[in-house]
């Protein structure tokens, strides 16, 4: 499955009160670049690193506003009675709660981002869009980071190697929120400031969790044997961005429509556009921490731990499936065109159309999501069982499609969305040594994978150089020229035998985890474990069915197999790459970096980011924190009958207007 990479930006898409109709799904557990992990359907969630500066048409960049040719069509439509059904992976709905770590993935993402509005969303060409009928955003004041410099002219860095912000010079961006008048949950409860105040309290630093025990985690963190889950946080998102850059939270009568934030300590935010997303709903979690709304707010904003123990158990999993079953659907509300209906465990997931929605209805009464196997969604579409699919793009795939006996389309997009290794820099890890992860880098045969399992789906297919930037954006090569000097896009794997012997190791065993069952991602991994065998790796193929929500958090794990699901966020990769990334899995630190991060996320001047993304991208190499291999070709497909299914390179896919499907009339 795709993860989404996730930023407080990425957190919000996650969440259900995300973008209009659609979160951060990629195509394979991507794990989004710190946007959104996709889990592959054959993708990935999450996480989206190719998705900083994408651009609109009009040029203009992710994180600016701009209003590209992607934006939604405005369709005057009447709710048919009747359902549309459609798979976009095998893996089951988690949670309602999309900014919960645990449910961080795009199936889930796709489902929930039906059930939220927002005050934006992406288009089709990754543009930032403005979502009128959810509310309005105007700056206040643009802000003004100024840092202090040294006699030489050098960024002064802190004690945590954070620049050091001149705070006679500097001025904090200011942006104002109204919602809609009009917006109202699916149970008739206003959409209120309170609502946003949940947002950013439950992502915001400075929560500590009572019950957890610095000493256990430390001792789990260096002994494979033990284990210890307990987050150090209350609350346990996928992000602390949007507290991070808005440490004061929405400011505004709790009741009412409008309020304003600043960005008081950093001053600016170079993805401020998407650092707001949706509401998540007050009501609800107040009467589950046994108080009142204004108690809950109250809360938050003083930030009373013992006070919102409560509502973190609930808002940590009582959201989730339990058992196979849903949570009674009055806990969850919806902000969005649709509402949870009807659910079978590893099956099928209802939405029916939302009666107290305010905002354009539906085009179709039901959507019904089904978990199918990549593998048999082209049957399952040829049948009549499923009417839209995302499967993965494979050779046996698309000939599958193509060669089908019935009236459909097929939709090829590039999607914002790249596969790579992450290998796990713990002590307890054979990549704790840069030795092993030099001569691992040099045995992965990368353009083989390239040339055997994505040029014959895109003719022009290349290796991915960077992360932060995808090979068909504007300063790709502006980039990687300063960056990367292609060390690794041929195999020594004379040298990497030889970097083994000199680190004394006769033989590294390593496994390859990854979302299971996943065809290309096995593909990939017996590539690897093939050409790298020769250098001395014993490689064994670790995929699991639950890797990102079973593996992945014990830290037992060495090689990880996904694709992080970008978007247009600029800034996104902090949460992956920086010691204090809610995403860095990895146990990934260079105190370098993370002065590089800091500096790019309050740097709004185009041209001055290439310089910081070049540091970014150099330091990755240089210490091999993770491979990227290539950019994820999509393939989706309709029945012809279906109307306005459209494709999106973010990271909802091909859901991300479902809401505007419609059946052809007869």
């Amino acid at each position: 499955m795709k993860l989404r990479k996730l930023s407080a930006a990425a957190a919000i898409l996650a969440s259900s009160a995300l973008v209009l109709s659609g979160c951060t799904p990629g195509d394979d557990e991507d794990t989004g670049n710190g946007d959104d992990v996709t889990d592959e359907n054959g993708d990935d969630t999450t996480d989206e690193g190719g998705d900083n500066g994408a651009e609109g048409e009009d040029g203009e960049e992710g994180g600016e506003a701009a209003e590209g040719s992607g934006v939604r069509e405005d369709l005057d439509l009447e709710t048919n009675e009747d359902e549309i059904h459609v798979s976009v992976a095998d893996v089951d709905f988690v949670s309602y709660n999309g900014n919960a770590r645990t449910a961080n993935n795009t199936t889930n993402s796709a489902i929930v981002s039906l059930m939220g509005s927002s005050f934006w969303y992406f288009g089709t060409d990754l543009s930032i869009n403005t979502f009128d009928e959810f509310g309005s955003t105007e700056v206040v004041d643009e802000g003004n980071a100024v840092y202090e410099e040294d006699e030489d002219g050098n960024t002064v860095l802190d004690e945590n190697g954070e620049p050091v912000i001149n705070e006679e010079e500097s001025s904090p961006m200011v942006v104002e929120y109204t919602i809609s008048d009009d917006a109202v949950w699916s149970d008739g409860t206003p959409i209120t400031v309170a609502d946003f105040v949940v947002t950013w309290g439950t992502q915001s630093p400075g929560l500590p969790n009572p019950d957890y025990d610095e000493d256990e985690a430390a001792a789990a963190a260096e002994d494979e044997d033990v284990e210890y889950d307990e987050p150090a946080n209350l609350f346990d998102a996928t992000s602390q961005t949007l507290g991070m850059y808005i440490p004061e939270g929405p400011q505004g009568d709790p009741d009412g429509k409008t309020f304003t934030v600043e960005f008081s300590d950093h001053y600016v935010y170079v993805d401020w556009q998407l650092l707001v997303g949706g509401p998540q709903p007050a009501h609800v979690l107040a009467e589950q921490g046994g108080m009142s709304v204004e108690e809950l707010v109250e809360a938050f904003y003083e930030k009373d731990s013992a006070a919102l123990v409560d509502v973190a158990d609930f808002w940590n999993t009582g959201w989730h499936v339990q058992g196979g079953e849903l949570p009674d659907t009055e806990l969850m509300p919806s902000s969005g065109p649709f509402v949870l209906d009807s659910y079978s465990t590893g099956e099928y997931l209802s939405l029916v159309a939302n009666e107290e929605y305010w905002g354009s209805g539906p085009g179709t009464e039901r959507i019904t999501f089904h978990f199918l196997d990549d593998g048999v969604m082209p049957q399952a579409l040829e049948n009549h069982d499923v009417d839209v699919i995302a499967p993965q793009a494979t050779v046996d795939t698309l000939d599958l499609l193509e060669g089908m006996n019935r009236d459909i389309n097929v939709l090829n997009q590039e999607l914002a969305t790249w596969e790579h290794l992450d290998l796990n820099h713990g002590s307890a890890s054979p990549f704790n040594d840069h030795a092993v992860r030099e001569a691992f880098a040099l045995c992965v045969p990368r353009q083989l994978i390239v040339d055997n399992l994505i040029a014959p789906l895109a003719e022009d297919a290349q290796l991915l150089n960077a992360r932060e930037v995808f090979n068909y954006q504007e300063h790709y090569d502006e980039v990687v020229s300063e960056a990367y000097d292609g060390r690794y896009d041929e195999q020594d794997i004379e040298r990497a035998r030889e970097l083994l012997d000199e680190a004394g190791h006769d033989t590294v065993e390593i496994e390859i985890g990854y979302q299971a069952p996943n065809p290309r991602r096995s593909d990939q991994v017996q590539l690897i474990a093939e050409q790298c065998s020769e250098a001395g790796f014993d490689i064994s193929d670790g995929g699991h069915e639950a890797f990102f929500a079973e593996v992945i958090p014990t830290g037992d794990w060495d090689v990880a197999l996904f694709a992080w699901a970008g978007s247009g966020q600029i800034a996104s990769g902090r949460n992956l790459y920086h010691s204090e990334g809610g995403q860095n899995d990895g146990n990934w630190s260079n105190e370098d970096l993370d002065a590089a991060w800091d500096e790019l996320v309050v740097t709004m001047d185009e041209e001055a980011r290439i310089p910081l993304i070049q540091e970014i991208e150099r330091i990755l190499w240089d210490d091999l924190m993770s491979i990227p291999l290539f950019v994820h070709p999509g393939i989706f497909a309709a029945d012809a009958e279906i109307q306005n299914v459209r494709t999106t390179a973010a990271q909802t896919g091909i859901t991300w207007n479902a809401d505007q499907w419609q059946r052809a009339a007869e």
